[in-house]
């Protein structure tokens, strides 16, 4: 199929339930049990009962081995038609973002007229695994052919073996947290405390206005008791935010539970669609997502650059689009740490820091006033696989809310990857 022969992505809907924070309000929630909670309110809204959609796709970074086929699971305990098909996709906290390309790629060739992206994970009920001692001698017993050959395995077992494994929030390649490769992110590329204070406060301070006027409420099914993400601090202060110690280099440090998210569990979902099938179905197109780049860094050497794969994908997306760093209404770019978000506006903006990355040109400063103005990830918090169903969610509704515009997104994600979007109303 020719490029002159694609359709457009139209963005038709949104959902998502209240994130929050660890071992809060959704301990003991699957992800199976999240994801359904905010599909059933996304076909609740949107009037999909009994429908038979193209295909569902999304994922869970942190996943249990009982989570096989998520999200076909998830579409059988919904109430759309079962024949509805469903993949899992996972991509670190590019999940959201890549499953809503993957979504539109397929109405964009004509293989399907609507679909649902979405994502989910719980980082409080999490998989717990035996070590790999025990497990090499129960699979041996598994594989021994007489009784006294499994009670001679058995017999080895000793008190060491009990010792289970948890998901570690760490790569591992370099051993280090996220937060610890941030952390010299924030050293290498000097961005003060303070500063990284400051967006923190402006996160919260532009997601609790919005909450207080309503913008939220046509985007959030309540669940389990929560009616909004429990992470939200609407009384916070720049002096309380100061007061807060390091949390990851405990001497030097400027990273904080403050300023960095915390772990989350939560879900979310957007509905995407061909024009002709929103038409038939009456339903009003929200925005249209007309380019996106996937991208990739070295970060094993250069520890530095771990959430920094944007810096490339936006500048090939937008090489792609004809467009600068400028052309936008709307930034919505995701806030893992504060330190990330200012050390990414900061290469954009230097001639010397852009050629450290081998690319020709800076992109250029944005209007700060365009930048997450309802807020973004370190006020609302950050389940790994559900913020790009978030963030689309907000830019569709920003659009539609002007009439007209573009939307530029930018998400980091663990590995040293990256992925871009725009959006368009």
């Amino acid at each position: 199929m020719s490029a002159k022969t694609l359709r457009r992505i139209a963005v038709i809907g949104y959902n998502r339930i209240p994130f929050a924070r660890q071992n809060t309000a959704y301990t003991h929630a699957t992800n199976q049990d999240m994801m359904v909670a905010a599909l059933n309110g996304l076909i609740s809204k949107y009037k999909l009962e009994g429908q038979l959609l193209g295909e569902v796709a999304g994922g869970a970074v942190i996943k249990s081995s009982l989570d096989l086929n998520l999200m076909r699971e998830c579409v059988l305990s919904t109430k759309l038609d079962p024949a509805t098909p469903a993949c899992d996709i996972q991509q670190a906290c590019d999940t959201g973002l890549e499953s809503a390309m993957y979504i539109g790629n397929k109405i964009a060739v004509g293989q399907i007229e609507v679909g649902i992206a979405g994502g989910v994970d719980s980082t409080s009920n999490v998989p717990i695994m035996v070590n790999e001692g025990l497990r090499q001698l129960l699979l041996a017993v598994n594989r021994a052919k007489t009784t006294g050959a499994r009670i001679s395995e058995l017999l080895k077992i000793r008190p060491k073996h009990f010792s289970p494994l948890v998901p570690a929030n760490q790569e591992p390649r370099t051993g280090l947290a996220m937060g610890g490769h941030t952390e010299i992110t924030a050293k290498y590329y000097n961005i003060p405390r303070a500063e990284q204070d400051q967006l923190a406060y402006e996160s919260h301070m532009k997601m609790a206005k919005a909450y207080h006027e309503g913008w939220f409420n046509d985007m959030i099914t309540p669940y389990l008791g929560l009616e909004k993400d429990n992470n939200l601090r609407a009384d916070s202060t720049l002096e309380k935010l100061a007061k807060l110690k390091p949390a990851f280099d405990k001497v030097g440090g400027s990273l904080t539970a403050g300023n960095s998210t915390p772990l989350t569990d939560g879900a979310s979902c957007v509905l995407l669609a061909s024009e002709e099938w929103a038409a038939a179905h009456n339903l009003p197109v929200l925005a249209y997502i007309s380019f996106a780049e996937l991208a990739a860094i070295e970060y094993v050497q250069n520890k530095h650059n771990l959430l920094l794969a944007p810096i490339y994908a936006a500048t090939r997306m937008l090489d792609k689009a004809g467009l600068t760093l400028q052309d936008f209404d709307f930034y919505e770019i995701h806030e893992a740490f504060a330190a990330q978000v200012l050390a990414t506006l900061k290469i954009w903006e230097s001639e010397e820091l852009t050629k450290s990355f081998g690319l020709s040109k800076p992109l250029g400063s944005i209007d700060r006033s365009k930048l997450n103005v309802k807020g973004s990830s370190l006020a609302a918090a950050h389940p790994f696989a559900a913020t790009g169903g978030r963030i689309i969610g907000v830019m569709a509704k920003l659009l539609n809310e002007k009439g007209s515009g573009r939307g530029f997104i930018s998400v980091c994600a663990a590995g040293g990857q990256g992925i871009t979007m725009i959006m368009e109303k």
